[in-house]
């Protein structure tokens, strides 16, 4: 995993994971690498610090939030998690059928190619991006 500051075209900071560097160029040529506060898909790395390994550090990703922007997001996801069913990569299928009334109305979040959520968008569907993935299980 790697961490990179990125900064959006209206200087909006925020920090996000990828799983390499390649993770990065390919999400962020595809548009889908969005900033955390205003949604602008205008996002570039920004210069930063390397960090310094320590015992903190080489915590989970979900120890306790160090930041206000950390708290928010960790806010957020919590928010949506406990409000929202997960539909996962049904998500598109779903909102779809939930804007034509094939299915109730109700909170969702799931996934979606950024291609797929600009038709949505362009069909009236209102969807928005998240600052964050789904958590993925392991053994």
């Amino acid at each position: 995993m790697i961490t990179y500051s990125l900064r959006c075209h209206q200087d909006h900071r925020f920090d996000s994971w990828f799983q390499s560097a390649e993770a990065f160029d390919k999400l962020h040529k595809s548009g889908m690498i969005t900033c955390a506060v205003c949604g602008s898909d205008e996002v570039e790395k920004a210069v930063m610090a390397p960090r310094l390994s320590s015992a903190e550090a080489t915590q989970s990703p979900l120890s306790q939030p160090r930041t206000p922007a950390e708290q928010a997001l960790r806010a957020l996801r919590k928010q949506v998690e406990d409000n929202a069913d997960y539909v996962g990569r049904d998500f598109v299928q779903e909102a779809r059928r939930m804007h034509t009334g094939d299915s109730p109305d109700r909170p969702i979040w799931g996934e979606a190619r950024a291609d797929d959520a600009k038709k949505l968008l362009d069909d009236g569907v209102p969807v928005m991006p998240l600052p964050f993935r789904p958590g993925r299980k392991s053994n």
